[in-house]
């Protein structure tokens, strides 16, 4: 990336992100927005920063959009890239939402959207396989998306303990690799 984009072109990007993703699969298109779009970061930076966004507190997509636009425009690119995000669909949210309370009773109504939620699980699923088979390429990598699976799905271990069960490990690994 030579030239930081505009404030005006960051907005627009993470609106496009937010619209295109409206019911679900928000990581997959901010990944095929910032990264293969537009170029504004590697899969791997992306995997990076989606990981420091997600283990954060607040919403991730949003510590993300602060992430990429503090990278971009600074202070300027956070606060457009938020806007962004949010602006048009937060107001999208608010008239669907009362159109729904008028309709939710209907049967037709509920079968659309258990469509949707498969879709948007389906799309969670593409996202894990893309990034899945950039990043798992040793066995370190492997068995620690494995314990994670294990620990949240089968035992409900809390992210914090994962991370502090599981971190030291990625850590090391990580270490060792740059050190390579």
């Amino acid at each position: 990336m030579s030239e930081a984009p505009s404030a005006w072109t960051v907005a627009r990007a993470f609106n496009q992100i937010a619209l295109e993703s409206f019911g679900g699969g928000l990581s997959a298109w901010s990944r095929e927005v910032v990264v293969q779009e537009r170029g504004w970061m590697t899969d791997e930076e992306f995997l990076s920063a989606t990981t420091i966004c997600r283990i954060l507190p607040g919403a991730n997509q949003v510590n993300l959009a602060v992430f990429v636009g503090l990278k971009l425009r600074g202070v300027v690119g956070a606060v457009s890239a938020v806007c962004g995000l949010v602006a048009v669909p937060g107001i999208l949210v608010l008239v669907v939402g009362a159109i729904y309370l008028r309709v939710r009773d209907v049967p037709a109504v509920q079968h659309v959207l258990a469509g949707m939620a498969a879709a948007a699980v389906g799309l969670t699923f593409s996202v894990a396989w893309r990034q899945g088979r950039a990043t798992l390429v040793s066995a370190i990598p492997c068995f620690l998306a494995g314990m994670t699976v294990l620990l949240s799905a089968m035992f409900r271990t809390p992210l914090w303990l994962i991370l502090f069960l599981l971190g030291p490990l990625g850590f090391w690994w990580a270490w060792r690799r740059a050190a390579a």
